[in-house]
C-alpha cells in the first residue's frame, strides 16, 4: 500500500505541476487532491523538493544510461557513438516529455540543485561525444546545438504522437551536422513508392482533427507536421 501512495502522490503532483505549475502547487494541495492529510503526504515526501527530486528520477536515470551505452561502443567509432547519444536522448526525451514540459513552464526540475547537477553534468558527457574528442569550436557549438534541438520540439509538441516526433527531430539534427544517422541510412528497395504517404493511422487522424478543430493550425502546417500532403489530410478531415 506504501508504494501505491507514493504513486498515486507522484501522478497527482504530477499533474498539479503540469497545470498549475511547481512553484504555484502547495504539498496541501496535493493532499487534498487525493484525499490524504498533509502529514501523510509528508511521510513519504519530506518535502515538495523531494516530490520533484522522485519525478525526475527515472528521467536522470534513463538519460545516464543512455550515455553509458554510447560510451561503450568502439571508441574508434565517433559516427555511432555520436549517434547513439542523438537517438538515445531523443527517445529519453519522448519518453519522459511531460515532465520535461514542466521546465518550460516554470524551471521546476532546475528548483532543486541535485536534480540540476546530474542534468548539467549528462549535458556536458553528451555534447563531448556528440562533438568527438578533436572537435574545435566550431563543433563544440554545433554540439551544443544538436543537444538543445532533441528537447525543444518534443516539449512543444508532447501532445502529438511520438512515432510524428522522432523522425521529423531526427531529420533536422542531421540538417544541422550534415551526416545521416546510422538507423536512417537504410537504401530505398528499388520499386519501393516515393514520396508521402497516402494513409494516415487511426492515432494521426485523431492528431489532424485536434490541431485543425484548434484552430491555431493552417492546413498547410498540419501536414508539414504529419507528413503527408494536404490532398491527403483533406481527405481525412473530410471524413471526420
Amino acid at each position: 500500500m506504501t508504494d501505491d501512495t507514493r504513486s498515486r502522490i507522484l501522478q497527482v503532483a504530477l499533474d498539479l505541476f503540469a497545470a498549475r505549475g511547481y512553484h504555484a502547487t502547495s504539498i496541501r494541495e496535493i493532499a487534498e487532491r487525493l484525499g490524504l492529510t498533509k502529514t501523510a503526504v509528508l511521510y513519504h515526501f519530506p518535502s515538495k523538493g523531494a516530490i520533484i527530486a522522485a519525478l525526475a528520477e527515472p528521467m536522470l536515470a534513463d538519460m545516464e544510461a543512455a550515455l553509458a551505452a554510447a560510451n561503450r561502443l568502439p571508441p574508434g567509432d565517433e559516427h555511432r557513438r555520436r549517434w547513439a547519444v542523438i537517438e538515445g536522448l531523443l527517445d529519453v526525451w519522448l519518453t519522459h516529455r511531460y515532465l520535461l514540459r514542466l521546465q518550460l513552464r516554470d524551471l521546476a526540475l532546475a528548483s532543486e540543485e541535485p536534480i540540476f547537477e546530474r542534468f548539467r553534468d549528462a549535458a556536458v558527457l553528451a555534447e563531448h561525444i556528440i562533438s568527438g574528442p578533436l572537435a574545435d569550436h566550431v563543433a563544440r557549438i554545433r554540439a551544443v546545438q544538436a543537444f538543445a534541438m532533441l528537447s525543444d520540439p518534443v516539449v512543444m509538441f508532447a501532445d502529438l504522437p511520438a512515432e510524428l516526433v522522432r523522425p521529423a527531430v531526427l531529420s533536422g539534427v542531421e540538417r544541422l551536422l550534415e551526416e545521416r544517422a546510422p538507423s536512417r541510412e537504410a537504401p530505398r528497395q528499388e520499386g519501393r513508392r516515393r514520396g508521402r504517404p497516402g494513409a494516415l493511422s487511426p492515432e494521426a487522424v485523431e492528431t489532424a482533427r485536434r490541431m485543425h478543430a484548434s484552430g491555431r493550425h493552417t492546413a498547410a502546417e498540419i501536414a508539414r507536421t504529419l507528413g503527408v500532403s494536404r490532398a491527403t489530410l483533406y481527405r481525412h478531415l473530410a471524413g471526420s
